[in-house]
């Protein structure tokens, strides 16, 4: 695990073995023995590295899910908790898979876009996976757009527990 966490914090960083070594201060032959799984660094040697790397390492919270039905019986995939997503993803441009967009057909959808993202949003609430979910959906821009939002009374009912929980003020 440490040894994944090394190699993509330098791969991301554009950095060589070589190079991330000289700078946390440890050899290329150890840096790549960590990357492969040969041996594996203490915690705080894993965090020199990463940092050096440009990287920090952190805790988040894992996220659970339980399904509940809707009024047909459809289940729908219902969050313990809120997540938020790399700026790059929350804001990208996203064609949804068929699974989730059947009913139209394909296009690129700008999550940029308030309108755009909301439209997202609806679909894949009503018909996404957990992994679906923790790729298109942002918490927090979840929680500002949750208001406007059109969704079966059903769903909206199990979510709005953990949609409360992150607000600050009703609008």
């Amino acid at each position: 695990m440490a040894g994944t966490i090394i190699a993509r914090a330098r791969r991301d960083s554009g950095l060589s073995q070589r190079e991330l070594a000289r700078r946390a201060g440890t050899s290329q032959p150890t840096l790549s023995t960590y990357e492969t799984g040969g041996k594996s660094p203490t915690l705080a040697v894993a965090e020199r590295i990463v940092n050096t790397s440009g990287y920090d390492l952190e805790l988040t919270p894992r996220v659970g899910f339980t399904r509940t039905p809707g009024a047909r019986g459809e289940p729908y995939a219902v969050p313990d908790r809120l997540w938020r997503l790399d700026l790059a993803d929350a804001f990208a441009r996203v064609v949804l898979p068929g699974h989730l967009h059947w009913s139209g057909p394909s296009r690129e959808f700008d999550l940029g876009d308030r309108g755009d993202r909301g439209r997202v949003y609806e679909i894949v609430l009503r018909e996404g996976e957990p992994t679906d979910l923790a790729t298109y959906v942002d918490g927090a821009l979840l929680v500002d757009l949750w208001s406007d939002l059109v969704l079966p009374r059903e769903l909206r009912a199990a979510w709005e527990p953990v949609i409360v929980r992150y607000r600050r003020h009703d609008a």
